[in-house]
């Protein structure tokens, strides 16, 4: 019988219906003394004072370009790395104040499902063994009965059945393997799920059945969810808000109605073209092109880090008397020398991280 297990009730002591909060959290690798040669070693600023709340139920997007810093911020939220500033909050508990054994129990509420279920499934454990274990390490279900009663009903709830159990991962598709994943994260009753990239490495023809098996996951577990991906297209589909990241920093954030509805930061226009590039021949719709790759952590630009590959900044600087050379040309002084503040937008729910963010921006898709 594939009944419903209860969702865990939230600490006591919450004051609000903010389940995760994270609060200017910044992780910077490197920095110590090098293990041969002199001075210290440079320090990558993976992620670099991060804010945001995850309101119970809901789902939260974080989007941005490989190197962006996405992933390191969902270990942060789960407790898989310490940060070097900074807090998160996990139902109004800081992750900070607990000891190994405290960190072990918050897992079991926030859930990590990981990009690639072939490398974080055991190639030498059967399903069977792996949801097993995953009971184990959280000391739930001991007695046999109840725990194969556990495994069948959450197996069956991912679309599986008890027939996958006995197989192992090089025998499942990857759609298989994903749902396999997906069930290891839901069997110890969490309350968030932290999604990093969860449809990327699959076919484009089982993306939308995992899509739909988490949407209805959330609607009937009431979970809370994390989404890390670099595809605005998944965002509209999945999150209710979003948090656009480059180079460790959020440029865009709120609503996704606003920010993927009318982007403000030419960031976030230029992911948004990538996700639904202007047809030929469109009239009132203006391309907005991202050139380059993103720069390396170890060398972030200053000013406004995105203003080496600005289409805006470039497009300013044709009229702008006060501007600064850089390799494929100009770009306001402004961007170049002075980090912009967060703009909250007029009658709205978002901030844009650009000093033009008042201004007139390229129309965006509909």
């Amino acid at each position: 019988m594939n009944a419903l297990f209860p969702v865990p009730p939230h600490a006591g002591g919450t004051a609000t219906d903010d389940l995760v909060v994270v609060k200017e959290v910044s992780r910077h690798f490197g920095g110590g003394r090098r293990l041969f040669g002199r001075g210290a070693a440079p320090v990558v600023r993976a992620v670099d004072g991060v804010s945001f709340t995850v309101r119970r139920g809901t789902s939260f997007a974080i989007v941005g370009e490989s190197g962006s810093g996405k992933s390191s911020l969902a270990r942060l939220v789960v407790g898989l790395i310490k940060p070097t500033a900074g807090e998160v909050v996990i139902d109004g508990t800081p992750l900070s104040r607990l000891d190994a054994a405290g960190l072990r129990a918050m897992r079991r509420k926030a859930q990590l499902v990981l990009q690639d279920p072939r490398a974080s499934l055991d190639p030498r454990m059967s399903v069977f063994e792996t949801l097993a274990e995953a009971l184990t390490v959280h000391g739930l279900y001991p007695e046999r009965t109840a725990r194969l009663e556990r495994i069948d009903a959450v197996i069956g709830m991912v679309g599986l059945s008890t027939v996958h159990l006995g197989r192992y991962p090089h025998e499942l598709s990857g759609g298989q393997r994903q749902r396999v994943a997906i069930a290891r994260a839901i069997l110890c009753e969490p309350e968030v799920l932290v999604l990093d990239e969860p449809v990327s490495a699959l076919d484009v023809s089982v993306q939308a059945q995992i899509i739909n098996l988490l949407t209805d996951l959330q609607a009937k577990l009431a979970l809370t969810f994390l989404v890390i991906t670099h595809d605005l297209a998944l965002v509209e589909h999945m999150a209710d808000a979003v948090g656009v990241m480059y180079l460790g920093r959020f440029v865009e954030q709120g609503d996704v109605r606003d920010v993927c509805g009318a982007p403000r930061h030419p960031y976030t226009q230029s992911l948004m073209a990538i996700a639904a590039p202007v047809p030929p021949g469109a009239r009132g719709r203006e391309a907005v092109v991202l050139e380059g790759s993103i720069p390396s952590p170890l060398a972030v630009p200053p000013g406004c880090s995105f203003h080496t590959r600005c289409p805006l900044a470039r497009q300013l600087a044709a009229d702008a008397a006060d501007t600064v050379v850089i390799p494929d040309g100009r770009v306001p002084r402004l961007c170049a020398e002075a980090a912009p503040p967060a703009v909250p937008a007029p009658g709205g729910s978002s901030t844009a991280t650009c000093h033009f963010a008042r201004r007139h921006l390229p129309a965006s898709p509909p």
